[in-house]
């Protein structure tokens, strides 16, 4: 599919796997982050399906998506194609307001939507979110240049041994389903996909950005991420636009959805609760 227009409507909600459940007039809109899927928020959906219209869907990249529709050249940009798949999916649907919670990289997926949208997101829940991972000067990424070419030339060298050393460290939290979990979804995912998007995910820079979201923000932030560190919530706190909370949680890990529900749950039926109703057809 190299070259190919980029798919919409109907054909883009097949491809990603876009899914409505629930009940309700307002509605929220899950995105995974990288190494998952959507079944990722299986152990959180349930929270927000009985009184919530909830849409998932599955980024081009995830495991769960045909290769063959990731077109290496269209999502080389940034990450502005998974903003066009992520609003072309809204639009599909004919929604109209929602709360956007998303994850990892959906999280910076949200902050460039809404800045391009405004009018569409009332609320952004953002999940284990960095504007930048690199280090910067005074700017705490969490990451050298170094170390970051490490990363990649150990998923180039041998992938398998990459994700399995990977996935308990992202994990963090002593929850072995967890860990299992997440490594199934991140094995699911091609290697050379896989190395693409990190690439794209390192190279992305919000800082400058941040000041144009008007939508009110919750950031979700654990104690101790291996990702992120700590100093990066109270940066987004600091420089994000529109009015922003922070909510730490007290465990460890990247991927509190899948290793601490019972403490993400709480903050996310907290956070939708001034949403504006949205519109939504039937799925």
């Amino acid at each position: 599919m190299v070259g190919a227009p980029p798919p919409s409507g109907a054909k883009l909600l097949e491809i990603l796997n876009v899914r409505v459940v629930g009940s309700g007039e307002r509605v929220v809109v899950l995105s995974h982050g990288f190494g998952t899927d959507q079944s990722a928020w299986s152990r959180v959906l349930p929270y927000l399906t009985r009184d919530h219209r909830v849409v998932l869907y599955d980024l081009v990249c995830a495991g769960s998506v045909n290769p063959d529709h990731f077109d290496f050249r269209r999502y080389n940009n940034g990450l502005d194609a998974y903003v066009d798949d992520l609003l072309s999916i809204l639009d599909a649907l004919s929604i109209t307001r929602c709360a956007l919670v998303g994850h990892s990289v959906s999280a910076m997926i949200a902050i460039l939507a809404s800045i391009r949208r405004p009018e569409l997101f009332a609320r952004l829940v953002l999940i284990g979110c960095s504007p930048c991972f690199l280090n910067d000067g005074d700017y705490h990424g969490g990451f050298d240049a170094q170390e970051v070419q490490e990363v990649f030339d150990a998923m180039t060298a041998n992938y398998s041994a990459w994700a399995t050393g990977y996935a308990p460290l992202a994990v963090g939290a002593d929850v072995p389903e967890a860990v299992q979990e997440f490594s199934r979804t991140l094995f699911n995912i091609r290697p050379d996909i896989s190395l693409h998007v990190c690439q794209s995910v390192f190279r992305t820079d919000l800082r400058g950005v941040l000041g144009m979201v008007k939508a009110p923000c919750v950031v979700v932030q654990t104690a101790r991420d291996i990702s992120i560190p700590a100093i990066v919530a109270a940066y987004l706190k600091a420089h994000l636009g529109g009015h922003t909370t922070v909510e730490l949680l007290p465990t460890e890990g990247h991927l509190p959805h899948l290793s601490a529900p019972s403490l993400l749950v709480p903050v996310l039926r907290r956070s939708p609760t001034n949403m504006v109703a949205g519109t939504c057809i039937d799925q």
